[in-house]
């Protein structure tokens, strides 16, 4: 595989221009670095997902692209290659999305590709996270974790994906609309137990709010004070003190010579069955070779 190098390339005289990742607030139009308006005010055009909204975000931060483009799931197609080409004649081009990091559960990852098949330099400009945010401040793990996206809308393969997360030690991230989140966490419950769950909605935002607890009790919560607004779903990933119980429960019931017939059957020669029934009982392997001698 060929190493891939990001510099600037020069084409037909000219310097090609960048692809610029602007992150935008995610509520409080304080969480804009000074950054990312700095580059906002430098490029010739920015790409939005709903340029009314952006809009706004330029009025107030008084930037004046050459051109604002809209690029979206439902034109990607389309506008995509075009603005590749405004680079490569030499043009800067911003993305941004409606909030948060672009190119997050968004048609700006297909842009990304784009530009980089095209050896056209990718700069991220970092800034508000809402998934992040959550995380940070949910109390779970932050060591490992997963971001899933918005979940499936189909309840089979919803549920698909939470099996998915069974045997999974890392905190797991969701984005969850307002009409979903109650059957979201109804199938969480269903299908992972009663882990701990953190909902987080109107993050960096006045009412900004926080939900803890088990689903069943985030669920009871909900139905006192009906959804509003995005949610950020953070949930608690499998206890692994829990997972070893689990995984030496099978052979409790098992008299010694059992446990190591049971890894005779499988294939292992009967000194390293007396080894592996010495590891899961956690005793010495002489005492299981002493017992079944």
């Amino acid at each position: 595989m060929k190493v891939a190098v990001q510099k600037s390339f020069i084409t037909g005289g000219e310097e090609r221009g960048k692809l610029y990742l602007v992150a935008t607030p995610i509520g409080n139009l304080d969480d804009m670095t000074f950054r990312a308006i700095n580059i906002l005010k430098s490029c010739s055009i920015i790409a939005a997902e709903d340029t009314r909204q952006t809009r706004k975000l330029l009025t107030h931060f008084d930037i004046t692209p050459e051109m604002l483009f809209s690029y979206h799931e439902h034109n990607k197609a389309a506008s995509g290659p075009e603005l590749i080409r405004y680079i490569i004649e030499g043009k800067n081009l911003a993305l941004v999305s409606d909030a948060g990091l672009p190119a997050i559960s968004d048609p700006g990852s297909d842009l990304v590709k784009l530009a980089l098949e095209a050896e056209i330099s990718v700069i991220p400009i970092p800034g508000a996270n809402a998934a992040l945010s959550a995380l940070i401040a949910s109390g779970l793990d932050t060591e490992r974790f997963t971001f899933a996206g918005f979940p499936p809308r189909e309840k089979k393969d919803l549920e698909r994906l939470l099996q998915s997360f069974q045997v999974s030690h890392g905190t797991i991230l969701f984005y969850e609309s307002p009409h979903r989140i109650v059957r979201t966490l109804t199938v969480l419950k269903e299908t992972l137990g009663e882990r701990r769950v953190v909902l987080a909605r109107e993050l960096t935002k006045l009412h900004e709010e926080w939900i803890r607890g088990t689903a069943e009790q985030c669920l009871a919560r909900l139905e006192e004070h009906p959804p509003l607004g995005e949610y950020c779903l953070v949930v608690e990933g499998k206890n692994e003190a829990e997972e070893e119980e689990e995984r030496q429960a099978w052979w409790q019931s098992l008299s010694l010579e059992a446990h190591v017939e049971h890894y005779e059957t499988e294939g292992l020669t009967r000194k390293d069955a007396m080894k592996r029934t010495a590891t899961d009982r956690s005793i010495s392997k002489r005492d299981v070779y002493n017992a079944l001698l």
